[in-house]
C-alpha cells in the first residue's frame, strides 16, 4: 500500500516516472474538485439514515400504525445498505468506481420521487429499499475513487482526506435528526424524502464534471483482465444476510426456526469463498486478518449503542416527553454539533486506540445517564445525555475508517470500506429491533430503561474490546 513511496522514481500504472514530475503530479492530487462530488454522494446514506428518525412519529399518525410498523422504515434501509454496500465496493473494485457512483445517483433520484409522492405506506417501505440501494455506492466507490488517484500520484491518500470524507458522512448523520425536525415542521414528513432528488442530481453533475474517468487496469503493462464478480458469492451473501435481518427484525417474538437456514447459507457461502477463484469474500484474507475483523466487530458494536440513541432517544423524547418534531431535532444539535467537532479532531490525531477508548468509555456513560431519565428529568440533563453519544459517533467513524484503510489490500479497498458499512448497519439493524422490543407501540420511561441498561452491558464489552486489541497499540 505504500509502493513506491520515496523511491527517485515513482510507479504509475504500467511504468515509472522521475521524481520531480511524481513530485508535480502529487501537487495535483486530492484536490478540492475531484472530493467534493464524492462528500456530497457520501452525505446522503448517513443523513437519510439519521434524518427520518424526527419524522416517525408524523408518518405513524399519518398512517394510522405505531412504532413497530414504523420501524420498518428504519431497517430496509440498513438491509438494503448491509447487502448493496460490499457489492457495490465490489462493482467499484471491478468495473469502476466512477460508473458506479453515477449510477447510484440515478436510484437517489428514483427513490425520492418515489417516497415524496407516496400514497400508502409501502411505497415509503419501497422508496427506503430503492434509497439503501442507491446511496450505497458512494462510500465504497469514493474510497476506491482515492485510492486510484493515489496510485496515480504515487501515495496513499493523506489521513486529513480520509477525514473529510469521515467529516462529510458523520456531519450529515449527525445533523439528520435536527434537519429533519425542520423539514417535518416546515413541509411535512414528505420533505425528508423530496431533499434527495436536488442533492443526488447536483452530486451526479459534479462527479461528471470533476471525477476523472476510470483508469484501466493494468497488469505488467497490459490491459488486465476484467475480475469475475462471484455471482453465486453475492447470492448467498445476500441471502443469508436478509435471512439474519428478519430474524434481528423481531426480537419480542423471535422466529427461531430462521437460525437453521441461517447456519446453512453461512456454512455455504464460506465453502464456496475457499474455492471460488474471485470470491466476492475473501475469506482467507479475513481469517488472517485479526486486526481488519476486529475494526468490523468494534465498528458494528458502536453503531449498536450510537443508534439506540439516534432512534430511541428521539422517539422517547416526542412521545414520552411530548415535544414536537422540530424541538426534538434542536435537542439533538449538542449531539450534531459534538459529533461533527470530534471527527475532524479524530483526523488530526495520530493514533487509533486512544479516540476509541474515549469514545467507548463516553458511550457506556451516556447509556448509564439514560437509566435514569424519566418525564420530570431537567432539560440540561437532556442534552448532557445527547452530547455524551455525539462525541464517541465522532471518534468511532473516523478512527475506525483509517483502521480500515491501515489493514485492507488496497486491491480490495472498496469491497472493505462496504463490509465496514455493513457491520454498521448490521448493528442499526440490531438497534431498531432492541427499540422496538423495549418500546412496543409507545416509548415509555421503562421501554428507555430497558434499552439503557442493555447498551451499558454492550458499552463495556465494546471498551474491552478496545483496550486489549494490540494492533491498535501499534497504529
Amino acid at each position: 500500500m505504500t509502493e513506491g513511496v520515496g523511491d527517485p522514481a515513482v510507479a504509475t500504472g504500467g511504468g515509472r516516472v522521475p521524481a520531480q514530475a511524481a513530485a508535480d503530479t502529487r501537487e495535483q492530487g486530492f484536490r478540492a474538485r475531484l472530493t467534493a462530488p464524492l462528500l456530497l454522494g457520501s452525505v446522503l446514506n448517513p443523513l437519510n439514515t439519521t434524518m427520518i428518525s424526527t419524522a416517525l412519529v408524523a408518518i405513524g399518525h399519518d398512517f394510522g400504525i405505531g412504532a413497530a410498523d414504523t420501524a420498518w422504515l428504519i431497517s430496509v434501509l440498513y438491509l438494503a445498505s448491509a447487502v448493496a454496500q460490499p457489492v457495490l465496493g465490489k462493482l467499484a473494485d471491478t468495473l469502476g468506481p466512477r460508473r458506479v457512483f453515477l449510477v447510484g445517483l440515478v436510484v437517489v433520484c428514483a427513490s425520492g420521487i418515489v417516497g415524496a409522492v407516496a400514497p400508502a405506506f409501502g411505497w415509503l417501505i419501497v422508496s427506503r429499499l430503492l434509497l439503501g440501494i442507491g446511496t450505497s455506492a458512494a462510500y465504497p466507490a469514493a474510497m476506491a475513487v482515492l485510492r486510484d488517484e493515489g496510485r496515480r500520484v504515487g501515495r496513499r491518500p493523506p489521513r486529513t482526506v480520509m477525514g473529510r470524507l469521515s467529516f462529510a458522512a458523520l456531519g450529515s448523520a449527525a445533523v439528520g435528526p435536527t434537519l429533519g425536525g425542520v423539514l417535518v415542521m416546515l413541509v411535512g414528513w414528505r420533505g425528508i424524502f423530496a431533499v434527495n432528488v436536488p442533492v443526488a442530481a447536483i452530486a451526479f453533475a459534479l462527479a461528471v464534471l470533476w471525477i476523472p474517468r476510470d483508469p484501466p487496469r493494468v497488469q505488467d503493462g497490459e490491459p488486465a483482465p476484467r475480475a469475475a464478480l462471484d455471482p453465486l458469492g453475492i447470492g448467498l451473501f445476500t441471502t443469508a444476510l436478509t435471512v439474519l435481518v428478519f430474524f434481528l427484525l423481531d426480537l419480542s417474538d423471535p422466529m427461531w426456526w430462521l437460525l437453521a437456514p441461517f447456519v446453512v447459507l453461512t456454512g455455504a457461502l464460506v465453502w464456496w469463498q475457499l474455492r471460488a477463484r474471485a470470491p466476492f469474500i475473501d475469506v482467507r484474507m479475513l481469517a488472517g486478518n485479526g486486526p481488519l475483523a476486529r475494526t468490523y466487530l468494534r465498528h458494528g458494536l458502536s453503531y449498536l449503542l450510537i443508534y439506540c440513541v439516534m432512534y430511541g432517544f428521539t422517539q422517547w423524547l416526542e412521545e414520552g416527553r411530548g415535544y414536537s418534531s422540530g424541538y426534538t431535532g434542536l435537542l439533538m444539535l449538542p449531539m450534531s454539533l459534538a459529533a461533527m467537532v470530534c471527527s475532524l479532531l479524530g483526523a488530526r490525531t495520530k493514533g487509533i486506540r486512544a479516540p476509541l477508548v474515549v469514545a467507548g468509555v463516553l458511550l457506556t456513560s451516556g447509556a448509564g445517564l439514560l437509566a435514569f431519565l424519566d418525564g420530570d428529568t431537567p432539560l440540561v440533563l437532556l442534552l448532557v445525555a445527547g452530547a455524551c453519544f455525539g462525541i464517541p459517533q465522532g471518534f468511532v467513524g473516523t478512527c475506525n475508517q483509517a483502521a480500515v484503510q491501515e489493514y485492507a489490500p488496497a486491491a480490495e479497498i472498496g469491497s472493505a470500506a462496504g463490509l465496514q458499512r455493513t457491520a454498521q448497519y448490521i448493528g442499526a439493524i440490531t438497534a431498531s429491533s432492541l427499540i422496538a422490543l423495549a418500546y412496543g407501540q409507545r416509548a415509555s420511561d421503562g421501554g428507555l430503561h430497558l434499552m439503557a441498561g442493555v447498551s451499558v452491558v454492550l458499552g463495556v464489552l465494546l471498551v474491552g474490546l478496545t483496550v486489549t486489541d494490540r494492533a491498535l497499540r501499534r497504529s
